[in-house]
């Protein structure tokens, strides 16, 4: 699980321009030794093989090896946010450089330490977000491998999420084993439903064209009593025109 956690932080600006991303893959492979920057370091570094990767870790590194205390560090973090200053930026580097002098840190190691701060701290992932964000990426794994028709359902009905059109859902369905039925004034109700393990019934919210008041008020009508026919749809659906019109399945895809 914790691979997935470094898996969702590494992809990040600020461990990739800091060329932190491809040491902690080699020594997660085994083909690179495990070092850290300096010996205090590695109780903050060791999870993640010396890297440093979080954002916690970096502000715990001002705390370790230049006696920050926790709201110095978080005004460090705060200074080397995105808007920072070039002045700004180089007054506190000069602070950071000066503490760690005091501590009696090596000029190579200030260097590296001030590096990693310098150019992590504006970009860096907090563990706590990489943590859930693996977690929902776990679980997303899990319910699309063993439970992919209540999976493919629940994103279907939650749309617009930002991320994956329907339409691009309900190929990727397909892909993966699954049928759909169009949308159907008999059998669809607002939501798309499951009908068996491998089949879905596509909800009539999946419908461009017709507003969600008039599916409302079809619903209802169909709820009073089932239509007969065609022309009872039409009567009692109370659809306009160019709804009527709507192609169902053509227009889910």
């Amino acid at each position: 699980f914790y691979d997935l956690v470094i898996e969702v932080a590494i992809i990040r600006p600020g461990p990739i321009v800091g060329n932190l991303a491809h040491p902690y893959l080699e020594r997660r492979a085994g083909r690179q030794d495990v070092s850290y920057i300096d010996a205090r370091l590695e109780p903050v570094l060791e999870r993640t093989l010396g890297v440093p990767l979080f954002q916690e870790q970096v502000l715990k590194m001002a705390m370790v090896m230049a006696n920050f205390s926790g709201s110095q560090a978080e005004r460090l973090r705060k200074a080397l946010s995105f808007h920072r200053s070039d002045k700004l930026m180089d007054r506190v580097q000069d602070e950071l450089r000066a503490a760690l002098q005091k501590n009696e840190v090596a000029p190579n190691v200030i260097e590296e330490v001030v590096a990693a701060i310098s150019s992590f701290a504006l970009y860096g992932f907090p563990e706590s977000h990489a943590i859930s964000f693996a977690t929902l990426a776990y679980g997303s794994a899990y319910l699309k491998t063993h439970y992919p028709s209540e999976f493919y359902t629940g994103l279907l009905n939650n749309q617009p999420m930002g991320f994956y059109s329907s339409a691009t859902l309900i190929q990727d369905a397909r892909r993966h084993g699954l049928r759909f039925r169009a949308p159907c004034a008999v059998n669809s109700t607002w939501e798309t439903g499951i009908i068996n393990n491998k089949t879905l019934q596509l909800g009539l919210c999946q419908l461009s064209g017709v507003s969600k008041k008039a599916i409302e008020s079809l619903l209802r009508a169909r709820e009073a009593r089932p239509f007969e026919n065609v022309a009872d749809f039409c009567r009692r659906g109370r659809l306009c025109k160019d709804e009527l019109r709507c192609p169902l399945a053509s227009r889910v895809i």
